[in-house]
């Protein structure tokens, strides 16, 4: 999996690793055990058998019996009912993840994703490995489509759609009012998936006062539905994903910009808070503000003008980064506004030249040459 990285096992974790000199495959090596009875029985009537016999390579945070047994009483026989074949078949799933990761993989990275599609957090305390809240008991058992970690805990995948976690929460009352108003809650219960970042109450709060109060209103309604599907992204982006690629379109249309400075991550202006909350049909991330779409059409030469004035100052400041990252922003802002076609080659051109620069200094220059020379374009005409 390309989100792990190689890293050194401590000591204590390689006492308890177990390596399996005749590797068979996932099923067999189970069944060789003797400890995954339940497990087994479970692949089974999930229809997972042939899946977990095949060609992989597939890692495994095996549950033994006695983590079944923990369960409250019935749960398994319910689950192994072929009316809840597909709820079954979800459980398994979230203790596979693609690829064969060893143990010194695991211990380097905070969450993993699994064939389920929902991430698994991983936490390491000392000689202690948990995934989610099962604690990693053995490790390494060596099979020829994959390897098993014995964990001693069934973990169980997040169950409620993205409204039902924003309603659970309890810090997103006006989000929820919001979406409701906007005729967003089948959207968002729906399958998706979908990638949210949500602003908390406080973040609303911040808003000049009367804004929320205005927005409810059934006449704001298409306004109030543009900011919040500019808070939606398609599909099920956690956080390591979103820093990679920088940029993010949302379902309203326009792009949301993703940075990391000094003082942490944020998307434009707003603060990420908490990231990678799993939902049934998708993941939330937290943020500190509400995002505001830019308004189609938007005066171009207004919004360079703004961001120049403000970036002199935080780059004669020695910000240089904080500048280069505004300059950033305010050219994915003028993307979404009605140029023509050579003004938009000319932003493109400009933001590829940039992304090459690795040095904030020559990056926020890059882009401010790039804004005289579209602000000097837009003048002429």
């Amino acid at each position: 999996m390309n989100t792990f990285k190689r890293y050194c096992l401590t000591a204590a974790i390689a006492a308890a690793t177990v390596v399996n000199t005749h590797a068979a495959d996932i099923v067999d090596t189970a069944v060789g055990a003797g400890s995954f009875q339940t497990l087994v029985a479970a692949a089974k009537a999930a229809g997972l058998v042939d899946t977990l016999k095949g060609d992989g390579p597939l890692t495994v945070f095996a549950p033994t019996d006695d983590a079944f047994a923990k369960l409250p009483e019935g749960t398994v026989e319910t689950l192994l009912k072929p009316e809840n074949k597909a709820k079954l078949a979800g459980i398994l799933a979230y203790h596979v993840v693609p690829g064969k990761v060893m143990a010194a993989d695991v211990v380097s990275v905070t969450g993993a994703e699994t064939v389920q599609g929902q991430q698994v957090d991983v936490k390491v305390d000392g000689s202690t490995v948990m995934i989610d809240g099962a604690t990693v008991v053995k490790t390494d058992i060596d099979c020829d489509n994959g390897v098993i970690h014995v964990i001693d805990s069934v973990i169980l995948p997040a169950d409620k759609n993205i409204v039902e976690t924003a309603v659970g929460a309890g810090s997103f009352k006006t989000l929820v009012a919001a979406v409701k108003a906007a005729g967003l809650v089948e959207t968002l219960s729906g399958d998706g998936p979908f990638t949210v970042f949500a602003p908390t109450d406080e973040a609303f709060a911040k808003l000049p006062e009367g804004t929320v109060e205005s927005l409810l209103k059934p006449e704001n309604k298409q306004k109030l539905i543009d900011i919040l599907t500019y808070h939606v992204v398609s599909g099920r982006v956690y956080s390591s994903d979103a820093v990679a690629a920088k940029t993010a379109k949302t379902l309203q249309g326009s792009s949301l910009t993703v940075n990391v400075g000094d003082s942490g991550a944020t998307i434009n202006n707003a603060g990420l808070v908490s990231t990678d909350i799993d939902s049934s049909n998708g993941v939330i991330h937290v943020i500190d503000s509400v995002l505001m779409p830019p308004a189609k059409g938007a005066n171009a030469q207004g919004i360079i003008h703004g961001a120049i004035a403000q970036g002199s100052q935080l780059f004669n400041a020695g910000h240089h980064e904080a500048c280069a990252d505004l300059y950033t922003q305010t050219m994915h802002t003028l993307m979404d506004a009605d140029l023509e076609p050579t003004l938009q080659h000319h932003l493109t051109s400009v933001m590829e030249n940039a992304r090459t620069q690795h040095c904030p200094t020559t990056r926020a220059w890059t882009l401010r040459r790039g804004m005289d020379q579209m602000y000097a374009q837009l003048a002429s005409k």
